[in-house]
């Protein structure tokens, strides 16, 4: 019991900590997956959406701080639209039908992937929920966000207008 707890606050010790890293010239391609819609079961790749900047964001039903970045990355995305940029969330419940009623509270407007199975926190290597990454035009990290305070979606913005304009040229 006693190393529950403490794993227990160790998640979410990590999951109060806000950190936000911007990556250089030496950029490494987003690994690709084909997950399926929450709702519809749909399976969608990262590789469709080559072209646009993505925000790649991981997150449960259980993750605090997630009450607050879906709502504002919704906003983001309406704001932004979705021609030039999407944002891509992978629900990590390990029922859908938890994060199903996660969104009945905070709904959204981009697309909804799950990832029962824990593969693709793997491949990104996961420490911290919630953890965004973002994406350039041709498929290249240039950001890791982990953890979400409200603040955090200001300098999200202008991380992902500045990839917008430059067109995927970095």
């Amino acid at each position: 019991m006693l190393k529950y707890k403490w794993v227990c606050s160790a998640a979410i010790m990590l999951s109060l900590i806000t950190s936000m890293s911007w990556a250089d010239s030496d950029a490494q391609s987003a690994p690709d997956f084909s997950l399926p819609d929450i709702y519809s079961g749909e399976r969608k790749a990262l590789n469709e959406y080559k072209g646009k900047v993505v925000y790649l964001d991981f997150w449960a039903s259980w993750c605090g701080p997630c009450r607050q970045s879906l709502p504002l990355l919704n906003t983001l995305r309406n704001e932004l639209g979705s021609e030039f940029f999407e944002v891509i969330a992978i629900n990590l419940d390990k029922d859908p039908e938890d994060g199903k009623r996660f969104l009945q509270k905070y709904p959204v407007n981009y697309p909804v992937l799950t990832d029962t199975a824990g593969i693709t926190p793997q491949q990104y290597g996961l420490r911290a929920m919630p953890t965004s990454y973002l994406i350039d035009q041709k498929g290249d990290i240039q950001g890791v966000h982990e953890g979400f305070r409200s603040s955090d979606i200001d300098k999200i913005r202008k991380a992902v207008h500045t990839l917008m304009t430059q067109g995927g040229e970095s």
